[in-house]
Formats: C-alpha cells, structure tokens, sequence
C-alpha cells in the first residue's frame, strides 16, 4: 500500500504527481518504507490536503461482459399433461400449453396409461401400476358378484320354467 502526501512546497512545484502504485507491483524494499513512513506536519501548521484515491470499481458485472455473454439461451415450453384414474379403473387424459387447454377429458385404457408410465421412469410405474392391480381386482370381484346373481337368476327362471 502506498501513500502520496502533498505539502504546500510540493504542491506549487511544477512535477507531476504520480498515481498510487498497486502493492502487488511495488519493491518489497520500497513497499516498507512507504507503509512505515508517516506525513510530515506543515510548517504553517494547516491542514494537509487528502492525496486523491483513485475512484472505487463499481459492484457486479461490467456493462460490456452483459452482451458478451457465452450462456447458452434456451427455449422452454410449458406443457401439463394431467392423466387421473378412478378406482373403477377409468382414466383420463388432459393437456394444456401454458394457459390453453389442448385437449379435456380424453378416455384412455389403463394398458396405455401403465406402458406410458414404464417408458417414462419406474418411479413413475410403480405406483401408477398399483392402481391399476387395486382397480382390477376391485372388477374382478364385482365380476364374480354379478356371476353370482346370474346363476341365483337362472336357478329362479329354471324353477319358473318346471
């Protein structure tokens, strides 16, 4: 760190007056002997005038580096593909591009929903394959149900018919 003091003698001598010089680019002998030395008190006994600083570097980025910018610029779209299931087993698709509806309430079978989900990531299937197993064991036992009442229905209609 250097420090350059003016006194009035100095100040109308017609030399040039250096600008501080980095520490990093100072001798080291030259560095010692300019943070040891103190100014020196006018004789007049007023005040010494303050060596100018060079001004402060502003905060953040310089204004060229923003157009010299090497960040690749990418294109997103926003896309929400919602799919919902019931536990009948009934699906449905909706899409919609940012605000926009693309498409509503679009009937699609639980195979398509499952094959979908294991393309996309097994997170994905795992779950959405354990609905479909609860909503097809759930049919199957309405199947066996109505299978039930058939043949309590056919064994009333063959007494009928006796």
């Amino acid at each position: 760190m250097t420090v350059d003091v003016l006194t009035h003698d100095e100040e109308t001598a017609s030399a040039p007056v250096s600008a501080p010089v980095p520490a990093s680019e100072v001798p080291a002998d030259e560095a010692t002997e300019s943070e040891s030395a103190s100014p020196a008190p006018s004789s007049e006994g007023s005040p010494e005038p303050a060596a100018e600083e060079a001004p402060k570097p502003k905060r953040g980025r310089p204004k060229g580096a923003a157009t010299a910018s090497t960040a690749k610029k990418t294109r997103t779209v926003e896309l929400t593909l919602t799919v919902t299931g019931t536990a009948d087993g009934e699906w449905q698709a909706e899409l919609k591009n940012g605000s926009k509806w693309v498409a509503k309430g679009l009937e699609i079978p639980a195979a398509a929903v499952s094959r979908a989900a294991k393309e996309l990531h097994a997170d994905l299937s795992g779950p959405i394959d354990e609905v479909i197993n609860q909503a097809r064991e759930a049919q199957a036992a309405k199947v066996a149900a109505l299978e039930a009442e058939l043949e309590k229905a056919k064994q009333a209609l063959a007494e009928l018919d006796a």
